[in-house]
Formats: structure tokens, C-alpha cells, sequence
């Protein structure tokens, strides 16, 4: 998995694939697919994902996220890294979301004022990480 060549793409389950943490630079790039504008900035120290103009998705370092799938109260992708990572989604603002990461529970989290629920994943390079976060 490692990277995206392309910064982002869609994939042909409707899903979106994104994001390359080998760039010493940041590069950005647009996307329309499935109706909406997706914009990514990505390299090393972050990688970010934009809806629209609203705000889906953020990590710090950068990272590389593929199947990443946004339906309803659910949200599912497989991330990988060169070392762990704090990631940062967009959601209903002040929900309860419970996140799965590997299928392991790590528990209810509720996201913030602005709908922005932030959590950590261990990451090792070149093995994807699922996570899943569904509305409580």
C-alpha cells in the first residue's frame, strides 16, 4: 500500500484512496468523484483531506489511507505510516462515535464543538491499519 501515486484517486468501489508520507514536500491535489470536490495536501508531517470545502480527515505525521469510505454514521479506511500517528476525522458536531482499530474496540469517543473527533493508531511501515468509527 505505502502510497498513493497519484496524491488521491477513486476507486472503482466508490471509495477514496489518498495521501503519500514519503514527500519531503507538500503537494497538493483536486479530485471530483461521486458528485463532490475532494481536495488532499500531503507529505511527510501531515496529510489532509478536505470535502467540499469542509474538513474530513487529518494526520500528523502523513500518512497513506486507501478504501477510506464515509457513509452515513459510518466511516472505514486502512492507513499506514512510517510511525504512529494522530488522526483527526470530520463528523457530527458533539456525537458519541465508537472507533475500532484491527477490530479492537478502543472505546465511545465524542467528538468535538466542531465535529472533529481525534484519536491515535499505532503504525508500523508497510502494514495497513483498519479502522472503523460508527455513530453510538
Amino acid at each position: 500500500m505505502a502510497k498513493v501515486e497519484e496524491l488521491i484517486r477513486g476507486d472503482e468501489n466508490g471509495t477514496l484512496s489518498f495521501g503519500d508520507y514519503s514527500l519531503a514536500e507538500k503537494k497538493k491535489l483536486e479530485l471530483k468523484h461521486e458528485g463532490a470536490l475532494y481536495k488532499v495536501k500531503t507529505f511527510r508531517e501531515i496529510t489532509r483531506l478536505e470535502k467540499d470545502g469542509a474538513f474530513a480527515y487529518e494526520s500528523t505525521p502523513g500518512t497513506a489511507v486507501n478504501h477510506f469510505a464515509a457513509e452515513g454514521d459510518r466511516i472505514s479506511f486502512l492507513v499506514e505510516g512510517d510511525e504512529d500517528a494522530e488522526i483527526t476525522v470530520g463528523l457530527e458536531e458533539e456525537a458519541s462515535y465508537r472507533v475500532l482499530v484491527e477490530g479492537k474496540d478502543i472505546g465511545v469517543l465524542k467528538s468535538s464543538l466542531s465535529g472533529k473527533l481525534t484519536f491515535s493508531v499505532e503504525l508500523n511501515p508497510g502494514e495497513p491499519v483498519a479502522v472503523e468509527i460508527v455513530k453510538a
